[in-house]
């Protein structure tokens, strides 16, 4: 399976002041560590179900994907700031340093926190609800290792973040 190693977060979240959801996952995988930036791992389908929930195709280029999310207000960060893992595995997580996500709740008017599978909704229980005052939302991991649920599906669970982005979204 491989040796722990301690890694750090190595790319800034995604808001501004128009932010209105903030969407977590626990920790970069090894892919989306090289790319330095978020679900990076092809078979990850967190954009396919942002494209398909938001009607909109989502750009492949790093800078590009961050426009898109700001244009849909919505910041993307995760729970975790540095912590030891095993390549990608979440379960393999240990010695926690959470993200302070006051950086963007003093910025921007949050409504909502979301976070991205169990993991992440563990870890924000843990290291950032009593910081943040704010429940997070669990919705199912867009990770390929939950192949408990399709695309559909996924598209299905997530649909709450549109409400506060102002409902469904027409083409």
């Amino acid at each position: 399976m491989g040796d722990y190693q301690h890694v750090s977060h190595t790319f800034k979240p995604v808001f501004n002041e128009d932010s209105k959801i903030l969407i977590l996952g626990s920790f970069p995988s090894v892919k989306s560590r090289e790319q330095e930036f978020y679900y990076g791992h092809p078979m990850n389908r967190f954009w396919r179900m942002l494209e398909v929930l938001l009607k909109k195709e989502v750009p492949l280029d790093s800078s590009k994907k961050r426009d898109f999310l700001l244009e849909h207000h919505i910041a993307l960060w995760d729970v975790i700031d540095s912590c030891d893992i095993i390549g990608s595995s979440d379960s393999s997580i240990k010695n926690v340093i959470p993200t302070d996500l006051t950086k963007i709740l003093s910025v921007s008017p949050i409504r909502n926190i979301y976070v991205n599978g169990k993991t992440a909704k563990r870890l924000y229980d843990r290291f950032s609800e009593s910081v943040t005052g704010i429940k997070a939302i669990c919705l199912p991991s867009t990770s390929p290792a939950n192949a408990m649920f399709s695309l559909e599906k996924l598209v299905n669970e997530w649909r709450i973040i549109l409400e506060p982005l102002g409902g469904a979204y027409e083409n």
